[in-house]
């Protein structure tokens, strides 16, 4: 693709032109994801992203109105993805037999990434300053608990677990999450690590869960 494409377009809405738009956007969203890892999101400028894509201004203001509005789409994406793998444990042919054998399908379906927690991580002492932002932020962070809890639960009622307070586990397991994620970042090789945070997952299933039929 040339910078020639990176035009805003009129009003065509044929196949190709659709797929070229899609394709400048996700060049872009590639683009920011290096560039917000590397450099950081604070001090990178629409200006880097563009050089990095490939592209020029136009092509990032036809796509997105700021960088704040491109680390949104970022995440809406990559949250969607998270979460299509997660469901795909559903229909995979698993022996999930006991809450163990659940977190640990689920725990491998949820990337430990060190360049995306450099990025949300920035973002969100951004949203802690900005209301605007901070409160989408917990709208979004719900909107994912809420799809990602009933999948466990599915999951967890085949092992004989039943969930006793769903919203109350998403909150736990997203917590349980983010503060072990850290130390998995600053100690990738610690076996001693994995298997202190898969306990506590085990621990926060016990206290949202009941035998089935109890």
């Amino acid at each position: 693709m040339s910078r020639a494409d990176s035009a805003p377009g009129g009003a065509e809405t044929t196949a190709p032109t659709k797929r070229r738009r899609s394709q400048t956007r996700q060049r872009l969203l590639d683009a920011a994801f290096d560039a917000f890892a590397d450099d950081g999101l604070g001090r990178c400028t629409v200006e880097q992203i563009c050089e990095r894509a490939g592209f020029t201004r136009g092509a990032f203001y036809s796509n997105f109105t700021s960088l704040e509005e491109l680390f949104l789409a970022m995440w809406e994406q990559r949250s969607a993805a998270m979460l299509d793998q997660v469901r795909a444990v559903l229909d995979a042919d698993l022996a999930v037999t006991d809450p163990r054998a659940v977190m640990e399908h689920v725990l491998d379906a949820v990337p430990v990434d060190d360049k995306w927690f450099r990025i949300t991580s920035e973002f969100t002492a951004h949203a802690l300053r900005t209301p605007p932002l901070r409160r989408l932020m917990v709208a979004r962070e719900a909107a994912i608990s809420a799809a990602l809890t009933p999948v466990v639960s599915t999951l967890l009622e085949r092992a004989g677990r039943r969930v006793t307070d769903p919203p109350a586990l998403g909150r736990a397991l997203i917590a349980v999450h983010d503060g072990t994620l850290v130390q998995c970042l600053l100690e990738p090789d610690s076996a001693e690590l994995r298997a202190y945070r898969l306990d506590l997952f085990l621990r926060v299933l016990e206290s949202y869960t009941e035998p089935v039929g109890h």
